[in-house]
């Protein structure tokens, strides 16, 4: 009985902490155990970046600048794949991300003809882009409303120059780097 009664008396910690020490180490066990197995699981092990095909012509390095410090990590071939994107469940949902981003928009292979900038824009212009999980992250992503006018501007003067031809005007003289031929459309 002086065992039993030590167990229920609230005065006594020590046969508290004993009754739920098994309990939380056998949780814990399994929470490690559920841990390790999930690094087994192959999805979001490889990180690559395709080659650049096409890159976005910018009209301007500002707007440039902050699509790759906003966009680019999901949204182009140049990602830079932090050190929790090799751990699991991160690495499913990064890997998930930088997957859709892609398909979505991808600036490393940029096709003038499509009307994925217009998309784009708008998705800035309501902040839904940069993803709230992402900006949670990574700070310096958020754009601020001059980040957003910018970027938007320079998305817009990329839908509508859509020869292919970048930068500098809408007289097409210049292809802004974007390696497409005389703009003709073939």
């Amino acid at each position: 009985m002086g065992n039993d009664a030590r167990m229920t008396d609230p005065e006594d910690p020590a046969g508290r902490t004993r009754r739920f020490r098994l309990p939380l180490l056998t949780v814990g066990a399994v929470l490690v155990g559920v841990f390790l197995v999930m690094q087994l699981v192959p999805y979001g092990w490889t990180h690559s970046n395709p080659p650049v095909t096409s890159a976005a012509p910018w009209p301007n390095a500002e707007a440039e600048t902050i699509a790759r410090q906003s966009c680019y990590a999901c949204h182009s071939n140049e990602t830079d794949w932090p050190a929790y994107s090799y751990v699991a469940p991160m690495s499913w949902l990064v890997r998930s991300d930088v997957d859709a981003g892609r398909a979505e928009m991808n600036f490393s292979e940029w096709d003038p003809q499509d009307n994925k900038a217009h998309d784009a824009i708008e998705e800035i212009d309501e902040g839904n882009m940069p993803l709230p999980k992402y900006t949670a992250i990574h700070r310096g992503a958020e754009l601020t409303d001059e980040e957003q006018a910018t970027l938007s501007a320079a998305l817009d003067q990329m839908a509508s120059n859509r020869s292919g031809k970048g930068g500098g005007g809408s007289d097409g003289d210049d292809d802004g780097g974007s390696g497409k031929g005389d703009g003709d459309g073939d």
